[in-house]
This record gives C-alpha cells, structure tokens and sequence, in this order.
C-alpha cells in the first residue's frame, strides 16, 4: 500500500478533530496563557483553560478559521511546538527505522511530519466553530510523571473522545501523544510508516514518501 492511499484512509477516520487539539494547544503561548508558570497547571486545568478559549481564536483569526495552512504553521511553530514532545512523538511513530537514522535524518523525519499533521488537519478548523471540549477526570499512570487527560468533544452531533497523554518535565506538562475517536495518533501513524519503510527499516524510503506526500498536499491547497 502507498503511503498516499493509507494517509487518505487515515484522514478519513480523523475527521476535524485533529484541528481541535492544534488549536486549543496554541493559546498556552498567548498573552494570559500563563505558559510554563513556576508552578505549572495541573494537566487537566491546562486542556480545560485551553480548551475554553479556542472558540474566540478561531472567530478572531479569519485565517485561521479559514483553514489557511500557512498561517496554521506559523502559529504552531511559535505556541505549540514547546509545549509537545515532538521528538518523542516522531521517534515513537517511525518505529525502529527511528534508531538506524542519522541525526540529519532524524531532524528530517520531524519536519515532514510536522508538515504531514499541519496540511492534514488545516482545512478542518473551519469547523470548530460550534464546537466546544469538556474535559472528564484525568487518570494518573504509575509513575506519577504521565497522566491521560480525557475530554470529550461536544456540539453538533455525538459527542467525540479526545483524550491526550502528556509526561512533566522540567519545562512544565509535554503532550506527546493524542488519542482520537479511539486511536491513538502515534500507534496510527506507525503502522502506516511501517508499510513504507519495510522490513529493512529504509529511512531514506519513508522520507522521500513524506515529501511527496506534503508536496501533494501543498499543490492541492
């Protein structure tokens, strides 16, 4: 299978949802965030705050609202990307190929897929709109330093399970994963690396898949 057709199929299981966490993530970085305070929110407070803002962002921000990828980027790379572990995320969705890579290869495989989430999720967030996010009791793993946040997206239809799992570090909550209408996103996409890379763990296969697909992508947009 091509990584073109699995993506499609992917996406198709996505639904707007994904354009839900990108944007509730960019307000931690905004004036009033409180951003990576001395003594950090809980988890769940944090996605709750976040979550209760997005709305009046999406509203303000008519490129934002319009689904425009470019602007979409921007925003990430300067509220977001602090605030995820995306090294880890990356490293965990390419599986073992992630271990034979070189440094440069590694720093390739996050930008592609960084640019692979972007234009998957950018013409979604015109529909966040009517959207809101209710977040439920969040579940503490063994180590006291992860915890699952869930949350439910509501309005519109059923409402949808968005959970995310985020580990402290020194610079406050990291997400690192996200799990939507039942999938998690890193488990998702490593089995569709998985079906380009191969057996042989080609790195080199799996990034020139990425860029074509982003290249696509960007055409289309």
């Amino acid at each position: 299978m091509s990584l073109n057709t699995a993506f499609r199929r992917l996406v198709a299981l996505k639904s707007w949802v994904g354009a839900f966490l990108f944007a509730a993530l960019l307000i931690a970085g905004t004036p009033g965030g409180a951003a990576f305070a001395a003594e950090p929110e809980a988890p769940n407070v944090l996605v709750q705050r976040l979550a209760d803002k997005v709305i009046d962002l999406v509203k303000n921000d008519p490129a934002l609202a319009a689904g425009d990828a470019v602007r979409l980027e921007g925003v990430i790379d300067q509220y977001i990307m602090p605030h995820v572990n995306f090294k880890r995320m990356t490293a965990a969705a390419v599986g073992r190929a992630w271990r034979t890579a070189s440094t440069a290869q590694q720093l390739e495989l996050q930008k592609q897929f960084k640019q692979l989430l972007i234009r998957t999720y950018a013409g979604a967030v015109k529909q966040m709109k009517e959207r809101r996010m209710e977040v439920k009791p969040m579940r503490v793993l063994p180590d006291d330093l992860k915890v699952i946040v869930r949350s439910e997206v509501v309005g519109g239809g059923q409402p949808i399970q968005l959970d995310y799992r985020l580990e402290k570090s020194d610079a406050g909550w990291l997400i690192y994963d996200i799990n939507v209408l039942g999938l998690w996103l890193v488990e998702t996409y490593r089995t569709q690396f998985a079906s380009v890379s191969g057996s042989e763990n080609d790195v080199t296969a799996l990034i020139n898949a990425l860029k074509a697909l982003n290249a696509a992508n960007a055409a289309k947009s």
